[in-house]
């Protein structure tokens, strides 16, 4: 079992490299595989070289695995075409229309949700190395560097939006027709945040 826990991070890293190289395998558009692929590559890539330096958690390395996961799936079929019917379908039973309507493929809103996973290993990071001291402290940052950053991402979809027109903007951008679908986006950006950081308050409290 310590074996496994200390090469955990590992299989998670070998796991995401295979759902990488099969999903960069005839994508449904290469333009938008390539943006929203960078955005995922540049982290796995800078939490493989400073893992000697600073190690996180095995509970932050399989969050953040999970959406980068979600996130290259959704690279490989764009986030409005991904096989999800069968949790259209449960999304639609929980008459949250506000934020998952029926008849939209709700794949993309769930994977915003996940995005809130990262407030996690920053709540994480800021505690162990003694930046902060507070847990609850620790935990707001990781929720507003969360918020800022989805913020700003969604601000680079609508300027790759525009530049790059067509169907691949229409397609990296993911609003299939919902005027609000940049706010939901933060929103559930933020609802994701809190949520894991119910988890790391009851984790970390007593170390």
């Amino acid at each position: 079992m310590d074996r496994f826990k200390h090469y955990f991070p590992h299989i998670l890293l070998i796991l995401y490299w295979l759902l990488f190289i099969i999903c960069a395998i005839n994508p449904f558009n290469r333009e938008v595989w390539w943006a929203e692929n960078i955005p995922v590559i540049l982290p796995v890539l800078l939490l493989m070289f400073t893992f000697r330096k600073f190690r996180f958690s095995n509970i932050s390395y399989f969050l953040m695995w999970f959406f980068m996961s979600i996130h290259t799936i959704g690279g490989h079929y764009t986030f409005e075409l991904v096989p999800f019917d069968f949790f259209n379908e449960q999304l639609s039973k929980l008459n949250l229309d506000f934020l998952f309507p029926t008849g939209r493929n709700n794949f993309d809103r769930v994977g915003h949700f996940f995005v809130g996973v990262f407030a996690y290993p920053l709540a994480e990071f800021t505690y162990r190395k003694k930046y902060i001291t507070n847990i609850f402290t620790a935990i707001l940052f990781g929720v507003f560097a969360l918020g800022f950053w989805g913020a700003l991402y969604e601000a680079i979809e609508m300027v790759y939006a525009i530049k790059e027109g067509g169907e691949a903007g229409a397609a990296f951008l993911g609003s299939q027709g919902d005027i609000w679908d940049a706010q939901k986006d933060m929103l559930l950006d933020i609802l994701g945040a809190l949520a894991v950081s119910v988890l790391f308050y009851f984790v970390w409290r007593k170390k």
